[in-house]
């Protein structure tokens, strides 16, 4: 199955497509290049899907559960029962994303990828690798094998979306202890040390953040990630809910399916992606930029720039799907908006 990941088809960008999609930015009466990156992401998913018609309208949001060992080291605030919580809010339609989704026709979904608590839920997405992963600083999250499973129902995931119909996925996660996850493995790859990346997750205090750093140095030490074989790293010191993702980018980059990047850890899992198969970077389009450190450090180097910088860390996916309502607006004036010619204005240059 590994090997699958690494022959798997990605198609390469349609240019042509592109070149059309920004002739038409580029005709439409307003300064050129003026709405910046909301421009560049209409381009980018012209390039991906092979058409300048870009139609993001039936869209959703995946957040993909799971449990994590280390939350025995007390990294966090609260137990995994919320992790199994937060999932039933999901499936019902309450949570927080549900919320703020609402307005904005998303649906969202729940994927169980490894709660330690199974729930009796029809709407939920069964994607269940194990009942968590085993404690990091005591040894590996997973096997390879597991590892290699969840990316592999993240791909299929966006297949079956695809077929749906969904023309843009918004990528969220829960799992209590996943910013220590995440932020082992931005370590792992950068070889920044843990004082410099390891943010309060959900708002520790000094004490606590102290101690998360303290396990992530003895997870690091513990498993000694091999910084060269992405899945190494996440089979050692990530979670399920993060290899899922890592299925979810690849799969978009197959399948011409556009992820919204969203948070720390959905970059962490971005990032991954983007070192097992760089071509999968042109599926992926980043929201928000994090409070958590690793997120910005781990964006530069994929070259993403964030478009929305709002101190935001409530996780699930709520950032990411911010980024809809601004590419429907951009999308309203690149479909309706009035050309040069109709008004009679005279067209800006484009500069070289």
């Amino acid at each position: 199955m590994e090997e699958l990941i690494a022959n798997v088809t990605i198609p390469g960008p349609d240019h042509a497509a592109g070149e059309r999609a920004r002739r038409r930015w580029n005709a439409i009466a307003k300064p050129i290049g003026s709405l910046g990156v909301l421009e560049d992401d209409v381009i980018q998913i012209a390039e991906l899907i092979g058409s300048e018609h870009v139609d993001i309208s039936q869209r959703c949001a995946v957040v993909l559960c799971a449990d994590n060992g280390v939350v025995a080291q007390g990294v966090t605030q609260c137990g995994q029962e919320v992790t199994a919580a937060v999932a039933h809010n999901v499936a019902q339609g309450v949570s927080s994303l549900c919320m703020m989704c609402a307005p904005l026709h998303i649906d969202c979904l729940a994927v169980d990828m490894g709660m330690a608590v199974r729930l009796d839920e029809p709407s939920i997405i069964d994607l269940h690798v194990a009942d968590g992963t085993n404690d990091i600083t005591l040894g590996p999250a997973m096997t390879r094998e597991q590892a290699v499973t969840a990316i592999k129902g993240g791909m299929d995931l966006v297949a079956s979306l695809k077929r749906q119909g969904y023309g843009l996925v918004v990528t969220g996660e829960m799992g209590i202890g996943n910013t220590t996850t995440s932020a082992a493995m931005a370590c792992a790859f950068t070889g920044i040390a843990p004082e410099k990346l390891v943010g309060r997750g959900s708002g520790l205090s000094d004490e606590g953040l102290a101690r998360k750093v303290r396990v992530i140095e003895q997870a690091l030490s513990v498993n000694k990630p091999q910084a060269d074989d992405p899945i190494d790293v996440l089979r050692t010191v990530g979670g399920f809910d993060i290899a899922g993702l890592v299925g979810l980018f690849l799969g978009g980059a197959v399948h011409r399916v556009p992820m919204v990047v969203d948070g720390a850890i959905s970059t962490v899992a971005a990032y991954c992606a983007w070192r097992l198969r760089p071509e999968c970077r042109r599926a992926m389009f980043p929201s928000h930029l994090s409070t958590e450190p690793a997120a910005a450090v781990l964006m530069e180097c994929m070259g993403m720039q964030a478009v929305i910088k709002a101190n935001m860390h409530l996780g699930e996916g709520t950032g990411a799907a911010c980024l809809v309502p601004l590419l429907d607006m951009a999308l309203s004036l690149y479909e309706n908006g009035v050309s040069f010619d109709d008004c009679g204005i005279e067209p800006y240059e484009v500069r070289p």
